[in-house]
């Protein structure tokens, strides 16, 4: 680019001189009070002056109408920031409702870079009352004449009242209009609009990528500490005005002035900021633009341009009148058919003992563990030291065929009982059941109803029943103490612990699935947005990972496994492509395949499908963050997922998930998250 410019500058040289006085009287010419053409020179701070370089003109029917006309022609973009915001267009329309002094400050984008001149002025004499008539100005700030106060929607008790968080999240692209035209009347509408997928980003008609995401705050309390953030007072008393009021808060209290642009949903501000976090105080103050992208009598959502915050406001009105709903508590999610898992799979009778590694624990109402202790080494000094032989002898045989129950406790005492299990997975017993030390002072016993209740069921990659925690309700906190209990003889283990794997694996072969192509997991595999719908030949809705590239290669893909002596191989066939673009059809690769079951893990001796060509090219076909994983793995080591109800069992019909650890807290991510991959048996 440089070198272009200096020889065009080589060859003007060369002719200047020649045309020098013709040039001069051309430019004198053309310099009228309607366009000033800088031509090929440098523009300078000192050039960019009103009435040359732009004007200022009042309305000549209504002085409150304001009009800002660049005369600098159609080869420079001018920047205008002026009391309504930001503007690039040639001919700027401003609507001043209020008396006042003005100020306007006027730009020009060169090829030596965006160059700026000095501060001008206009001023408005009189109020115009019907340019804030608009019910913008009366959400806002209750009407002319009036104030409105707003609060974050958050408080120190961590309460949201109207919205799911303080803080949603937004690309810098969306506007009122964008909002709006997407979701309609199901914006915020939890039954009707699934905000989990709104995290996707789509690409609007102009090609843009377009996403949100609405953060609840229990699930995403890193965005801010819980607190009285203060509060913001809009008026419409001889003029805009605005307080912001967070000295409580530690951000100071300040007064100004806001205008509204009922037309483009934007607010300016001058001399105050919103009420925010003062995590993000810098980025508050280094915004080009305030966009309202919600508003109604009772909420407001503002978003901060360039980082896409946006933050959610109530009114005084509606923080006040507030009431509670009554929210029911969470619930463990039990899987599909986990009766016949616990009951009728393995045998009417089953023998069920603590765990020797991992007994107890506490759990959140919704069944998730509050420690996730996996090793005796991981429980603290506080509890005390882990010792299995305290309650080795301890047993619980249930017997689903006529619904006893029949207890062992560590000293050999023995209960026999009745039991209920309803619909939600509770034990209920027709009498106590045994209560003994587990570890240190935290004991085995049933609830004061004498009931036990499931938080979650273990299975091996067979879907087997390898365990269970049991929950005793506590009686004041919203937790359970959770129990750890193993089949002590469930019938699962064969001769050869690889004979289901063998048996599900062998002689087949499978290809990535094109309809349910991944997903995202959390370390302990629940989660997961997408279904099996989400891609197929929608190459729009996810283009950041899905394309018909992406699709291509993924339909060229399979892997077919075949016995190996004792072990198993497999083969990779697919049409890669290289990173210079060259492809190679069929591209095959075959090594052996190790299957740790405790993990569960596939180790593979290569990388996986490929993805480069396409919009997909940055998905794993390692697991280079593997290490980080709750059981480490290998670089070519795959987890072997449960999910979507897949298991070594049902691998003909639902096929199998190949997990890669995507973002891990100890590699120095904010979360930990596992990228699953989905193959399908080859048709």
């Amino acid at each position: 680019m440089v070198k272009t410019i200096n020889l065009i500058i080589m060859n003007y040289l060369n002719k200047i001189f020649l045309f020098l006085f013709i040039g001069t009287m051309m430019l004198l010419a053309s310099c009228s009070p309607d366009e000033y053409a800088l031509g090929n020179t440098d523009v300078k701070p000192g050039d960019l002056v009103e009435g040359i370089a732009y004007k200022i003109e009042h309305d000549a029917a209504n002085p409150n109408i304001v009009y800002l006309k660049s005369l600098m022609g159609s080869k420079y973009t001018p920047l205008w920031s002026h009391p309504q915001g930001r503007s690039q267009e040639q001919t700027v329309t401003l609507k001043m409702p209020f008396a006042g002094t003005y100020n306007v400050v006027f730009g020009v984008e060169t090829r030596g870079g965006v160059v700026y001149g000095d501060t001008a002025t206009f001023k408005i004499d009189d109020m115009y009352a019907e340019f804030v008539s608009d019910p913008m100005w009366t959400k806002v700030a209750g009407g002319a004449g009036k104030s409105k106060t707003w609060y974050l929607d958050l408080d120190a008790d961590a309460t949201s009242r109207y919205f799911l968080g303080p803080i949603y999240f937004f690309t810098n692209t969306y506007t009122w209009d964008n909002l709006h035209n997407a979701a309609g009347d199901n914006y915020l509408d939890a039954d009707a609009w699934d905000a989990t997928k709104a995290i996707t980003p789509n690409l609007s008609e102009t090609g843009t990528a377009t996403w949100y995401w609405l953060a609840d705050y229990p699930g995403n309390s890193w965005m801010c500490d819980a607190a009285d953030f203060g509060s913001m007072t809009f008026d419409l008393i001889g003029g805009a005005n605005i307080t912001v009021d967070q000295e409580a808060y530690g951000l100071g209290k300040s007064t100004g002035s806001y205008m509204l642009d009922v037309d483009k949903h934007t607010i300016t501000f001058s001399d105050a900021y919103p009420v925010h976090d003062s995590n993000r105080d810098a980025e508050m103050k280094a915004a080009t633009e305030f966009r309202i992208l919600y508003l109604t009598d009772d909420a407001m959502q503002i978003m901060v341009v360039p980082s896409g915050a946006c933050y959610n406001f109530i009114s005084k009105e509606y923080k006040d009148n507030w009431v509670p709903g009554e929210v029911a508590d969470p619930e463990p999610a039990l899987p599909d058919g986990w009766q016949d898992d616990i009951s009728q799979t393995v045998n009417k009778s089953i023998t069920w003992k603590l765990s020797e590694t991992n007994p107890l624990d506490w759990c959140n109402l919704d069944g998730t563990r509050m420690n996730g202790w996996n090793s005796p080494a991981d429980y603290p000094s506080w509890l005390g030291t882990l010792d299995a032989s305290v309650y080795k002898n301890f047993s619980m045989t249930l017997n689903s065929d006529d619904l006893t129950a029949n207890f062992v406790a560590p000293d050999g005492t023995k209960t026999a009982c009745t039991y209920t299990l309803d619909e939600k997975g509770i034990y209920t017993f027709s009498t106590e059941i045994p209560s003994f030390a587990v570890i240190g002072w935290a004991n085995f016993s049933a609830d004061s109803n004498k009931q036990l209740r499931i938080m979650s069921i273990e299975k091996d990659a067979s879907g087997a029943v390898t365990g269970m925690w049991l929950g005793a309700k506590d009686a004041v906190k919203p937790e359970y103490t959770g129990y750890h209990l193993v089949p002590s003889a469930s019938g699962s283990a064969t001769a050869d612990p690889l004979k289901a794997w063998k048996t599900a694996l062998i002689g087949k072969t499978f290809t990535p699935d094109t309809g349910w192509f991944i997903d995202w997991l959390n370390f302990d595999l629940t989660g997961g947005w997408t279904s099996a719908s989400t891609f197929g030949t929608d190459f729009t809705s996810n283009s950041w990972v899905w394309d018909e590239a992406t699709s291509n290669i993924a339909k060229s893909a399979t892997l077919k496994f075949e016995a190996d002596g004792d072990g198993m191989k497999v083969t990779l066939i697919q049409n890669l492509t290289d990173a210079e673009g060259n492809v190679t059809n069929g591209y095959t690769v075959t090594g052996k395949v190790t299957i740790n079951p405790d993990a569960p893990s596939m180790k593979f001796e290569f990388p996986l499908v490929n993805y480069t060509g396409g919009a997909g090219a940055w998905l794993n076909s390692a697991n280079p963050k593997g290490a980080h994983w709750t059981t480490a793995l290998s670089e070519y080591e795959w987890i072997f997922v449960s999910h979507g109800g897949s298991n070594l069992s049902n691998i003909n019909t639902n096929g199998f998930w190949l997990g890669a650890v995507a973002n891990a807290t100890a590699a120095g991510d904010s979360k930990d998250e596992v990228l699953a991959f989905h193959y399908i048996l080859k048709q």
